[in-house]
């Protein structure tokens, strides 16, 4: 018997894919979406149990409450919606064009801001529901060279707990919200970052594999929490220097540093990454 619906964003490869596959294991009706239909169709087709998808572009809002319309009408309800979606562009913020700018803020704000009202508007009304946010830990300090790639996140980690708080002072205890925030992983977001600069804290501490992180959400799915840094211990560093503004700029370029010759290292080592090149060869990274 299916736990209900469960939508996820960004859900044609990487890490959405294997949150799906994992959704789908523990009994959820899933809606996979992505801008990539083909991707998307193809995950659905993966996962089974009656899996469905369909085209979703998180910054088209009227599309948001449709693709709430169509779990509930296929799964009978929405108990789970994932904002997995997200944009990375490396560089100084004065390198980067407008265009970069604002695509970043449209997805990883705004796209996940229009997911969650989507979704608080089926679930506040039965009054139960868990919406999931994969952040990153780039929402919890200051990342050199991912500037604004981190005020989106920071600011979607603002969004996040204050709408938990808005949702506990209305008295919806069972309607929460849990934020994800891993570290670098090795998915379709950095496989074109190993000769990129601007990159290289995204290789800094663990390059963690998308199951390791689906794993957890998974965990935080049957538990809910608000904030779950993955691994625990480079969200303890990345919330120390958060603390101390003076300490991140004195510590920061040494960490950068040793950073960019762990890229160098990683770059000899997963050049020829089997996943990396069947992404490269499909649909998707041919149009990147």
């Amino acid at each position: 018997m299916s736990r209900g619906g469960a939508l996820v964003t960004g859900a044609g490869a990487g890490l959405g894919r294997e949150i799906a596959l994992r959704l789908g294991g523990l009994g959820y009706t899933v809606h996979v979406t992505d801008v990539d239909p083909v991707l998307a169709d193809a995950v659905a087709a993966e996962v089974g149990g009656g899996a469905f998808a369909s085209a979703y572009d998180v910054r088209d809002v009227p599309a948001a409450s449709e693709m709430v319309a169509r779990t509930v009408q296929r799964a009978g309800s929405l108990e789970l919606w994932v904002n997995n979606a997200g944009v990375l562009v490396t560089g100084p913020m004065w390198e980067q064009s407008p265009v970069q700018r604002q695509l970043m803020v449209d997805v990883n704000v705004l796209g996940t801001m229009h997911g969650m009202a989507a979704a608080l508007d089926a679930m506040v009304p039965v009054g139960r529901g868990h919406i999931v946010n994969i952040v990153s830990l780039a929402g919890l300090s200051a990342v050199p060279g991912e500037a604004v790639y981190a005020g989106t996140k920071h600011a979607v980690m603002g969004l996040s707990l204050s709408t938990m708080l808005d949702l506990r002072i209305a008295g919806l205890q069972d309607v929460t919200i849990s934020c994800i925030c891993p570290d670098g992983m090795w998915t379709p977001m950095l496989y074109d970052k190993l000769d990129d600069p601007g990159a290289s804290m995204s290789f800094s501490g663990v390059l963690l594999q998308p199951g390791d992180v689906a794993d957890v959400v998974a965990h935080v799915v049957r538990n809910p929490r608000p904030v779950t840094p993955v691994p625990a211990w480079r969200g303890g560093m990345a919330r120390a220097f958060d603390l101390s503004p003076r300490l991140t700029l004195l510590g920061g370029p040494v960490i950068a540093r040793a950073a960019a010759r762990k890229q160098k290292k990683m770059r000899r080592t997963l050049v020829d990454d089997p996943a990396r090149e069947a992404f490269r060869a499909s649909p998707a990274g041919r149009d990147r």
